[in-house]
């Protein structure tokens, strides 16, 4: 601007710590803040919408604060889409493989999630929410080709992130015959695979791998998956959005009766 400074947003400032996170909007705030593998370490809201929206949960860690919409967004990442509330939270327990195959024994049908190499925030919470919908107990994704959880995909999975674990673990492959060994079939999902997602003889636990948008699964993972199907459309076009395939072949495989 001409005679003047123009002025720039300072950067979202973090929480300093590792351990906490910011999560907004109201579906993902609600759920983290009765979560009780939670702690709320502080919970914004704007005091324009005092007596607007759903109420709070009554027993929470810390006293609620009004603010001005200056304050909350400069906690939040830009253009976040925060519905007038954020909240400060302990980030949630560590949870291996491990744990999940052991809690999957006892279960007379169990469905898991295994993601390669998908990266967008929006498209992982995404697939979040249509696990926590669908029932799958578990999304694995990886240290190195998967983002942080962020108060971007809390937001997107709108509650999901609190009722089913992500588990992160350091090789795909290997997490996938740690999965065969707890006898989980693994389905690869692959537009290029002969059958499809319909034919599928399910047994009782399944896992379901989706690679990332244009690449799909990497060779070594696709050749550890016990077998490869497609979703069968009728349009012109063959490819879909993971998380819109995610929801789609969850959804298939409910339908399927355990073989």
């Amino acid at each position: 601007m001409a005679g003047g400074r123009s002025r720039r947003r300072k950067s979202p400032r973090a929480s300093g710590n590792p351990e906490e996170l910011w999560i907004y909007g109201r579906h993902a705030v609600n759920a983290a803040l009765k979560n009780s593998n939670r702690m709320a370490k502080r919970v914004l809201f704007l005091r324009d919408n005092l007596g607007k929206d759903e109420p709070l949960p009554l027993e929470i860690d810390v006293k609620p604060e009004p603010v001005s919409r200056d304050q909350l967004e400069n906690v939040l990442p830009l253009g976040a889409v925060h519905q007038g509330i954020a909240a400060l939270m302990s980030a949630l327990p560590t949870i291996a493989i491990e744990d999940i195959c052991g809690n999957a024994k006892i279960l007379p049908n169990a469905l898991i999630i295994v993601l390669d190499r998908v990266s967008d925030p929006q498209n992982i919470g995404s697939i979040i929410r249509s696990a926590a919908v669908l029932g799958a107990m578990a999304v694995i994704l990886q240290y190195r080709n998967a983002p942080q959880i962020t108060g971007v995909i809390a937001k997107a999975a709108s509650g999901g992130i609190e009722r089913v674990p992500l588990v992160r673990v350091t090789n795909l492959s290997r997490a996938i015959d740690t999965l065969k060994k707890s006898k989980f079939w693994c389905i690869g999902l692959d537009s290029e695979a002969k059958g499809s997602i319909q034919q599928v003889k399910r047994p009782s636990h399944t896992a379901l791998v989706l690679g990332a948008e244009g690449v799909g699964l990497r060779r070594l993972v696709r050749e550890n998956c016990d077998e490869l199907v497609r979703i069968e459309g009728s349009g012109a076009m063959t490819s879909l959005n993971v998380s819109n395939a995610a929801a789609i072949a969850l959804y298939a495989l409910r339908q399927i009766p355990n073989s």
